[in-house]
């Protein structure tokens, strides 16, 4: 354990006076570091405390299926989350031996779990931040649908929470960790998971078709689950990293100089980038497997492609499928995807930015297939049932690789033929300084607020305040024409704002876009 940060988690005073050390729950939960006081023990008795109330109110009464990944700080905050729920008498499943376990691994097991509904309906908590830096924590709450909790739910949480936090927690029921352990239930999660995957994968063609496929858990939770998969030698599976190391010291830096196990970033990738010829096909995820990244001869795909792959090979391959199964996407995901669901004559669901918008429609099976252009991503079993209301990074590289083995390309070869169907879109996101006024102004915006009727020299067809697919406030504003658009939305931890854009007209368009995007909402 990195002394620093554990002595920091531990014993460092928090002042909750300080706003900024109060618990906060983003997309994907509250996270922060012990270092800046943002993530201590403290944090971990309230967020806990807290979610046992909303259990009791919401009338969930069946298990939690507790799961954390390999960060310095994951495994004590895990140790006082077991007992603040052990104490309030909450049956926890936590895995044998405190084995990492990831996030699509929990997700699962609330499902499988609640298919039966024998005994009460069972929920989750998974501590971790993600890919973020080693010196970094984080803990997601996961609702009886499985999936990332709504809005409503993590509001409900984070008030009670700090609540807790700002009476020193003097309310928060705990037992020592050794009666905690004794009386929590252990669980097979890999094995569970791995028992199911033939319904949403087909593993069978994987196997005939003698492909040489790499993993690289990237020193996280997808760890025991590419090992076990490895035995299957019918498969050619080699983990190319089997390295648990808290400081994740084998990580090659990320752009700016950081470590961050980000699987959809070249310069976070280069250790299988490098190792690349060694393979016909080779993966990575993020340290709690909810995030891909997959590389092939032409080097690591860029998110937005490999969703728009995904897709289209679904429509074609997935027979047992209904229909009027629906795609699901992000806003600001490519609009390459808007005309490959429309050439399949199905129908495309959009919402804003986070998984949770997704969960809805993945636990009640309208929605084949959901994902965003971050890496993340889920679907429906081969016969159309819920698998995995979270993103899960592990079922997509596998999908890579049945993508593969059953159409003979490569997943780059096969954007490539969906370029020459639908054009070659160019796509880029930039950061802009904002205040905290300007940010507000801009979640403030309404299509009134958009004067002009051009953008980069095209008609502006819609613009969007709203997703069309929820019609859920954006947070910002999409403007689009025929062949390009932008998005404009604030960041939710910086002093900035973020404007995403997409051409079909190549980069001189797309410059044009990303210039007058920022002029426009500077106006």
């Amino acid at each position: 354990m990195n002394h620093p940060i554990r002595t920091a988690y531990l014993d460092a005073t928090i002042d909750v006076a300080d706003p900024a050390v109060l618990v906060s729950f983003g997309t994907s939960g509250h996270r922060g570091s012990p270092l800046t006081h943002s993530f201590n023990r403290p944090h971990l008795l309230a967020i806990t405390q807290a979610v046992v109330d909303y259990r009791r109110q919401a009338g969930i009464d069946g298990p939690l299926f507790l799961g954390h990944d390999t960060h310095a700080v994951s495994l004590p905050a895990w140790e006082t989350v077991l007992q603040v729920l052990v104490a309030n008498g909450v049956d926890v499943r936590i895995a044998a031996g405190v084995q990492v376990t990831a996030t699509p691994l929990v997700s699962r097991a609330i499902l499988a779990y609640n298919a039966d509904c024998v005994d009460g309906l069972a929920d989750g908590l998974i501590i971790t931040p993600s890919h973020n830096p080693p010196e970094d924590g984080g803990i997601k709450y996961n609702p009886p649908n499985g999936g990332p909790a709504d809005t409503d739910v993590t509001d409900w949480l984070q008030q009670q929470a700090n609540s807790y936090l700002l009476k020193g927690c003097t309310c928060v029921a705990e037992v020592p960790l050794e009666q905690a352990m004794a009386q929590a239930t252990r669980h097979d999660y890999v094995q569970h998971y791995i028992d199911g995957l033939e319904d949403v994968i087909d593993l069978a063609a994987i196997r005939r078709a003698g492909l040489k496929l790499g993993a690289d858990p990237m020193g996280g939770t997808a760890l025991p689950v590419w090992q076990a998969l490895a035995q299957d030698v019918s498969l050619g599976l080699t983990v190319t990293n089997e390295q648990i190391d808290e400081s994740f010291a084998f990580m090659p830096p990320d752009h700016d100089g950081r470590i961050r196990m980000d699987c959809s970033s070249p310069a976070a990738m280069a250790n299988l980038l490098n190792a690349r010829h060694d393979f016909d096909l080779a993966f990575g995820n993020d340290p709690d497997a909810d995030r891909h990244g997959i590389v092939d001869a032409s080097g690591l795909m860029n998110p937005n492609h490999f969703i728009c792959v995904c897709i289209d090979y679904l429509l074609a391959y997935r027979d047992n499928w209904p229909r009027d199964l629906k795609i699901g996407k992000t806003l600001v995901t490519t609009s390459m995807v808007d005309r490959i669901v429309a050439s399949h004559g199905r129908e495309l669901h959009e919402v804003p930015v986070g998984f949770k918008w997704f969960v809805e429609g993945l636990h009640k099976g309208w929605l084949g297939f959901a994902g965003e252009e971050s890496a993340g991503a889920s679907l429906l079993t081969q016969d159309g049932r819920p698998w995995s209301t979270d993103k899960d990074g592990i079922v997509l590289c596998l999908l890579a690789a049945e993508i593969t083995a059953v159409t003979g390309m490569l997943p780059s070869e096969y954007y490539s033929k969906l370029e020459q169907q639908h054009g070659a879109p160019v796509y880029r996101r930039v950061d802009a300084p904002a205040t905290a006024e300007q940010k507000a102004a801009l979640k403030q915006l309404s299509p009134a607020s958009v004067r002009q009727r051009e953008l980069a020299g095209e008609p502006i067809e819609h613009i969007l305040t709203c997703a069309p697919g929820n019609n859920a406030a954006i947070g910002g504003i999409k403007v689009v024409t025929a062949n390009g658009w932008f998005a404009a939305r604030p960041s939710g931890t910086e002093d900035l704002y973020k404007i995403y854009a997409e051409s079909f007209l190549g980069e001189v368009h797309l410059q044009r876009l990303l210039d007058e995007a920022q002029q426009l909402v500077s106006n």
